[in-house]
């Protein structure tokens, strides 16, 4: 593994753990083979960078990015490089065709180029599952030679991993326990639409417990405190071993939507 716990992201993913990563993998054990079922902005796989690993996610354009990021990067910035430039000379109608034609026709480029050029790189949807953001007008998105840069930077930190679609228990299916899994859900209390799909709590708890019945090491992301709000989820305590909370900054969506600061603390619970 390089570890690595300074980078930029490639993806604005919603529920980012960029700035929990130094934590997080301070606290993973060793392992032969990583596996994350809820890879979203992919953080912890880019800061670990392991030689061999299976990441996966529901949502088929972000694992069809995914696998663009690993096997044909440059097409894939030179995609957003042409976007970008339709965006600067045709302007904001630009955006909102893209948009359209991604809800359509969801696809790795287009979600890429929507997510870099809308407000704050804040991936949303709404109950229909299309993309709803707006653009940010105010500026011009991620500057392509910048973005092509840093797409390099990912392709080559996760050259070892397979990127499958698929919910976690296709994802998980072969984990042994000589592997690690990172585990980072749709979280429970979540009220705005910023997520693609959910998952059913108790089935997702019968999981866990499969894993230790197995001897599967896992850590677990999930709701903790927002401001002077407790969102913290009573799990099982037969499930984890440890309960941490990680200070996440402030809230990005909160200050987007009213303003708000808020400070964010989430929970990581450890099964070891």
């Amino acid at each position: 593994m390089m570890l690595e716990t300074k980078f930029k992201p490639v993806i604005k993913w919603s529920g980012s753990k960029r700035s929990q990563a130094p934590t997080i993998i301070q606290n993973i054990p060793n392992f032969e083979k990583y596996y994350e079922p809820f890879v979203g902005g992919g953080s912890i796989t880019y800061a670990l960078a392991p030689k061999v690993g299976t990441c996966g996610d529901a949502y088929s354009p972000l694992i069809e990015f995914w696998q663009k990021i690993k096997n044909e990067p440059d097409s894939l910035a030179d995609n957003y490089n042409k976007q970008w430039q339709s965006l600067q000379t045709i302007g904001h109608t630009y955006f909102y065709e893209v948009r359209d034609r991604f809800n359509l026709s969801p696809n790795a480029e287009d979600l890429l180029f929507l997510s870099r050029t809308c407000v704050n790189g804040l991936i949303r949807f709404n109950r229909n599952g299309e993309f709803n953001n707006a653009l940010h007008h105010t500026r011009k998105g991620i500057n392509p030679k910048t973005l092509h840069s840093i797409i390099l930077e990912w392709s080559n930190r996760v050259q070892g991993i397979e990127f499958i679609c698929g919910d976690y228990r296709e994802t998980l299916e072969n984990v042994t326990p000589n592997d690690f899994v990172y585990l980072d859900p749709p979280y429970f209390n979540t009220k705005h639409k910023r997520y693609f799909g959910t998952i059913e709590y108790e089935p997702f708890l019968k999981f866990l417990e499969a894993l230790n019945s197995k001897g599967v090491k896992y850590a677990l992301s999930y709701d903790g405190v927002r401001g002077e709000n407790d969102y913290t989820v009573a799990l099982p305590k037969e499930l984890y071993k440890q309960h941490l909370f990680i200070d996440s900054g402030n809230s990005s969506f909160r200050k987007v939507m009213d303003g708000k600061q808020e400070m964010v603390a989430e929970s990581l619970y450890l099964n070891y």
